[in-house]
């Protein structure tokens, strides 16, 4: 057993079964073959809203990217989503846009762009067997050109009225609903490994105790003495 594992049976003793069997149960469905990006986002009712929908359709990773406007938690649209996601943050380059694009890259991710483009396609069509990542842009400018630059697809979503877009917690949201819903139909590999799922019940774990410190210095103690 790694002691990753070890140290999260260790604290999930001192956590009550309805929240083990809950925690059990999210990990179940958490994913990272989808993932999120959002490039400058300066309202932070919209990017908390974009971090609550991922946590609802068991998206693990969000990748903030601050170029111009530092991006901060509205608790109160956010309602504590953040501490259950793993957040990604670009903030030091001189384009944290590139950073984060070659960052996903590296991982075998295909940048996907939500925005209109000669190119683009129906979200109900995009192909999800490769990994992807939806990258959004800010409210009024949209994606920046970097992003269009690199980009690896486009995707859009059918309108039918004057309006030109949705608003980007809510465009967040239908590309979500719809790319988790064929996801977990279909016959990809998309949970979590078990490497994996040790290490995020262990973060959550952690957000849930109490002076949770004190308590692994104690299991780190009792380890050492066993020895």
């Amino acid at each position: 057993m790694s002691e990753e594992k070890e140290l999260a049976e260790y604290l999930s003793g001192f956590v009550t079964h309805a929240r083990k069997t809950k925690f059990s149960t999210i990990i179940a469905q958490r994913t990272r073959h989808i993932t999120v990006a959002l490039e400058d986002i300066y309202q932070p009712h919209n990017a908390s809203a974009v971090l609550r929908t991922c946590d609802c359709f068991g998206i693990q990773d969000v990748h903030i990217i601050e170029n111009k406007n530092a991006y901060s938690v509205n608790p109160d649209v956010a309602l504590g989503s953040s501490q259950w996601l793993t957040m990604h943050r670009y903030s030091e380059k001189e384009s944290n846009t590139i950073d984060c694009i070659q960052s996903l890259k590296k991982k075998g991710y295909k940048i996907i762009a939500t925005t209109p483009h000669n190119n683009d396609c129906n979200i109900s069509d995009l192909n999800i067997n490769d990994k992807i990542c939806l990258f959004f842009g800010t409210e009024k400018e949209g994606i920046s050109e970097d992003t269009k630059k690199h980009a690896d697809g486009f995707v859009k979503i059918p309108m039918h009225g004057f309006t030109e877009s949705f608003n980007i917690s809510v465009s967040a949201a239908i590309c979500l609903y719809e790319l988790t819903k064929r996801l977990r139909t279909s016959a990809i590999n998309w949970q979590l490994t078990e490497s994996e799922k040790n290490e995020l019940l262990l973060s959550w774990v952690r957000n849930t105790i109490h002076k949770v410190d004190l308590i692994e210095k104690d299991f780190k103690a009792k380890k050492k003495n066993r020895k």
